[in-house]
């Protein structure tokens, strides 16, 4: 899995078990705030007894100058945290590798090892016990003598510059978590302040020198044991960072009574989830703005929101204000907002170069997909999803429908579908197809360009008269654009194999006549016949002519084209009635979203 923006929003999609959760979870390792378990871990194939692989997520950060400063590192930098089968999760920056490998993990170690470093390499910093200055003239020292490029550790500070997280699931309804992991956030600023970090270290050292007394009597008893051992020291070391344990919500109605949270049913649960995440958007304000204030800790750092599946159990209106929630955190400073979810609403509300598509491939890996990302054909690809646009193309189409057609305009449009379902017993939506006209046959060409390049099954469905009279139509031409090998997968030329030049010729002539002496009937003469209709299959466009025809020998006429094909349609009562050139396209359409 690889490529997953973090923007403002990012959108993950896709079917289930996909690997839409794994992903929010990655990016919650990565930044220090998730713990993997042992079912997270991938099991090799090919190994014996299937070798367990490291849980390694990687991700590009650009750093600002103070950044840059404070830690030596260039503005872009690819950062990993990795955990090896029983070892501790370790950050590493990926960079050039010092030729001498005591010169790798300089932050790992302690001022004396630094100095004898600094004296073996004739290195001089100014104040030579300053552990600052030591790495920074080692480690410069250390860039200008490698020779290749890998994973070093990463300096130990930079970590404490990395996002932080704050997380909302709607696959359990749960307020209390919700107040309890933004409260956490708040917690984790409260402690790095300066005041409140040396009231801990206080606490620290007199518990520490507490223990050293009460440590004594075992020190004495082991000198006393012990005859051979002359001295015996005790240094414990304490850590009494608190942390959130839980944070409980009690609710009391407007009558007075009192109501427990888990007995006060989903819909309430439902609002106070809801009014919990709106009123994290005025925190996270509150907290960018204490940050600023505090410039010698450097500018604050970035907040990323991670929502997954927040519409899980709410209805179309709430959905609605979560997406408003999202649009009004991705307009905060320094903070970006992913989600994971099954919503057509979240989905088709962001551009959809921000939705990222998550899927599983054969081997049951995590296939990512961003239709509308650039792929080194910036203007083109603009072009063509300008037209997708256009058209009424939505985002959960293009990710979720399995197969396209383009056709030409309206009375394609208007007609397909039920001729579809008359030949198929279905609606082309649940057979998995979506049905776009595109205004012409240039706009039904770009659009199947745009979902071929894309990766997308796609039928381009025009008339055959395209191919002669308009030579950008002529299958050299078109094999540009899907490969000679796509081709016949994907052009069909309606009539073509009948002998006939566009959709209307595809009926036969009984039927216009059928359809004729009962919508619109001759003036003062004989009944339609199929001579009528036959006469006009040569030469000119059959559709033009049959409209002129109508116009001038009919009480009644057709207002236009679609109009003429739709009346022939609804007369329609069998599937064998339905011409057969359509029906072994529809046939083929099928095999396409199967």
């Amino acid at each position: 899995m690889e490529d997953i923006p973090i923007g403002s929003p990012t959108i993950l999609a896709g079917p289930n078990d996909g690997g839409k959760s794994s992903a929010l979870d990655a990016v919650k390792f990565l930044l220090g705030r998730y713990s993997p378990i042992e079912d997270d871990r991938t099991y090799l194939e090919g190994e014996s007894g299937g070798g367990r692989a490291a849980i390694d997520v990687s991700g590009r950060f650009l750093l600002d100058e103070w950044e840059q400063e404070q830690f030596s590192l260039p503005a872009e930098i690819e950062l990993r945290r990795i955990m090896e089968t029983d070892q501790d999760a370790r950050y590493e920056v990926w960079g050039p590798i010092p030729d001498d490998e005591d010169l790798r993990d300089l932050a790992q170690l302690k001022v004396p090892d630094l100095k004898e470093l600094a004296r073996r390499h004739n290195l001089r910093p100014k104040h030579p016990g300053n552990k600052p200055e030591l790495l920074v003239a080692l480690q410069e020292y250390a860039r200008e003598h490698s020779s290749g490029e890998g994973w070093t550790g990463a300096p130990p500070n930079l970590t404490d510059r990395l996002p932080r997280v704050v997380a909302f699931t709607g696959k359990t309804l749960d307020p209390e978590a919700a107040v309890a992991e933004i409260l956490g956030q708040q917690l984790k600023g409260y402690l790095q302040e300066e005041s409140t970090r040396k009231q801990i270290e206080v606490l620290e050292d007199d518990a520490q020198d507490w223990l050293v007394a009460q440590a004594q009597p075992l020190v004495d008893h082991i000198t006393r044991r012990c005859k051979d051992i002359t001295e015996v020291t005790v240094k414990p070391e304490i850590s009494m960072t608190p942390r959130l344990r839980s944070a409980s919500l009690g609710l009391r109605r407007s009558s007075g009574e009192q109501v427990r949270l888990d007995r006060s049913g989903q819909g309430s649960a439902r609002r106070i989830s809801l009014a919990v995440w709106e009123a994290s958007t005025d925190i996270l304000v509150e907290e960018q703005q204490d940050e600023e204030m505090l410039a010698e800790n450097g500018p604050p750092v970035p907040t990323i929101v991670v929502y997954d599946e927040p519409d899980t159990h709410l209805d179309y209106h709430y959905q609605r204000d979560v997406m408003g929630l999202i649009r009004e955190q991705c307009q905060l400073p320094n903070t970006n907002v992913v989600v994971a979810t099954h919503s057509m609403n979240l989905i088709d509300g962001v551009d959809l170069k921000d939705v990222v598509r998550l899927e599983l491939d054969e081997k049951r890996r995590t296939r990512v997909e961003r239709l509308g990302a650039d792929t080194g054909h910036d203007e083109s690809d603009r072009h063509l999803q300008s037209i997708a646009t256009a058209v009424g193309l939505r985002n959960s189409v293009l990710l979720h429908e399995r197969c396209f057609l383009a056709v030409e305009g309206e009375t394609e449009q208007k007609a397909i579908p039920i001729l579809f379902k008359l030949s198929e017993g279905l609606q082309l939506q649940s057979a998995g197809i979506a049905l776009w006209a595109c205004g012409g046959n240039s706009g039904a060409l770009h659009l199947a360009d745009y979902l071929y390049k894309h990766g997308r099954s796609v039928v381009l469905l025009i008339d055959a008269d395209c191919e002669v009279k308009d030579k950008m139509f002529r299958r050299a031409n078109l094999e540009k654009v899907f490969s000679p090998e796509d081709y016949d997968n994907v052009v069909t030329f309606l009539g073509k194999a009948q002998g006939f030049m566009e959709f209307e010729e595809l009926f036969d002539d009984s039927t216009w006549a059928d359809t004729a002496n009962e919508q619109w009937p001759r003036t003062d003469r004989a009944p339609w016949g199929s001579a009528d209709f036959a006469a006009h299959r040569k030469g000119k466009k059959f559709s033009d002519q049959v409209m002129t025809m109508l116009k001038s020998e009919s009480k009644t006429s057709p207002s236009g084209k679609p109009a003429l094909v739709m009346e022939v349609v609804n007369r329609l009562k069998r599937p064998d009635q339905v011409p057969q050139g359509l029906r072994d396209v529809f046939a083929d359409l099928r095999k396409s979203a199967s």
